[in-house]
């Protein structure tokens, strides 16, 4: 899940690999609209199997990715993996309109976390 601050009320998943990587143009994406994903709490997950994953807000999903058991340059994910909770500012995506310096300092408020495995 990224949310880019120019890009307000879009929530974007996307999966991130050798072969489907943005930089390349070939990326899997998708993004879904939540007017206030800036002022209030939402329910963000991300289901993840040896076949599929599912990324969504508030119980709909709205992006997924297959596994094309193709190998590891296609399907990473049979791999141990991390979180990875931030807020980043800058880049080539997030700074590309520049950096509004009335913006800071920041925060970013998570009620909870929870992992669950099968």
């Amino acid at each position: 899940m990224e949310h880019v601050g120019f890009h307000q009320g879009y929530i974007h998943g996307s999966i991130h690999c050798k072969k489907y990587y943005h930089v390349i143009g070939t990326q899997k994406t998708d993004t879904l609209f939540v007017p206030d994903c800036s002022s209030s709490f939402h329910v963000y997950s991300l289901e993840w199997d040896k076949e599929m994953i599912k990324v969504g807000v508030d119980g709909k999903v709205y992006f997924s990715f297959a596994n094309e058991h193709k190998g590891y340059e296609y399907w990473p994910f049979d791999n141990k993996m991390f979180l990875i909770l931030n807020i980043a500012v800058g880049g080539n995506w997030g700074g590309q309109k520049g950096i509004d310096d009335k913006a800071f300092p920041m925060r970013m408020e998570i009620d909870y976390v929870r992992v669950y495995q099968k």
